[in-house]
């Protein structure tokens, strides 16, 4: 038999009930001030104070993901590439945190791939390639039209392939201006071989990659720059002088493109200022 339930012990339901919905709407507006007064400040370049606000606005609401997604940012501007102390360590380690807990709270596909793309940034600046490759290409899963994931997939294999080409010429008693392609060092040995193991492919890779930002971007100048160093490095492990100036050729193509292609958007520019529009309107 079901018990009844007195008039009393609903009206004392409905109090409860009612102080906790106050309670939570008014935790979600104190979090809502606090999300307002740190992006005040964050627009005023106070990333410090601006990250304390995110912070007092997850405190009073912890599901506030747009608070947490600012918090990460706010980290992230604070993070100086290149600087290693103990409070930019700090930094990275935070943003880093902030935005792995934002992708595993099932965010909004906009905020999903921001802090994709901050991950992978985050790891490009520590110089962490491999890392940094892998969430480029979940940035591109996310969004295939996105030019900078590929390009920054194309600039990858240069920088890891440099360090080993100019120790490799330096061996060979190779200036850098001298043409190419590798000679053999002074021990009368060549290490061009393992070099070509090793680096052709992901040299290869990256001008794919660079290709496809130009499919995105055709007048994405830093992509038509990276083409050229691409196929200008790899030149050095061809196999025959004919095929290095070949190369070489070509790499002087992109990088004369490139160069019409700022001079021609500087000049635009300039006639949109002189016009008196936004010259970063699209």
């Amino acid at each position: 038999m079901q018990a009844k339930i007195g008039l009393r012990g609903i009206t004392l339901t409905a109090v409860a009930l009612a102080v906790a919905l106050t309670s939570a709407g008014c935790a979600k507006l104190k979090a809502r001030d606090h999300l307002n007064q740190g992006v005040n400040a964050f627009k005023t370049g106070n990333y410090s104070q601006a990250a304390d606000e995110f912070r007092l606005a997850i405190d009073a609401d912890p599901s506030f993901g747009v608070a947490r997604l600012y918090l990460a940012t706010a980290y992230e501007q604070q993070f100086v590439p290149g600087t290693e102390s103990p409070d930019n360590t700090k930094f990275w380690k935070a943003a880093m945190d902030e935005f792995n807990q934002v992708l595993q709270s099932n965010p909004a596909p906009a905020d999903k791939l921001l802090a994709t793309q901050s991950v992978a940034n985050l790891h490009y600046q520590v110089k962490d390639m491999v890392n940094a490759a892998e969430w480029n290409k979940k940035v591109i899963a996310l969004d295939p039209k996105n030019k900078e994931a590929y390009y920054t997939l194309g600039v990858i294999p240069w920088l890891e392939f440099l360090p080993a080409q100019r120790e490799a010429r330096n061996a060979a008693g190779m200036k850098p201006d001298d043409p190419g392609p590798l000679k053999a060092d002074a021990k009368g040995k060549t290490s061009k071989a393992e070099l070509k193991a090793k680096y052709w492919q992901s040299l290869t890779d990256g001008i794919e990659y660079e290709k496809k930002a130009l499919a995105v971007d055709p007048q994405y100048e830093n992509a038509m720059s990276y083409m050229n160093l691409l196929i200008r490095y790899r030149a050095d492990l061809e196999d025959t002088k004919e095929a290095y100036q070949a190369d070489v050729k070509e790499a002087d193509d992109w990088m004369q493109k490139a160069l019409e292609t700022t001079k021609a958007k500087a000049a635009k520019k300039a006639e949109a200022i002189a016009a008196g529009a936004n010259p970063d309107a699209k």
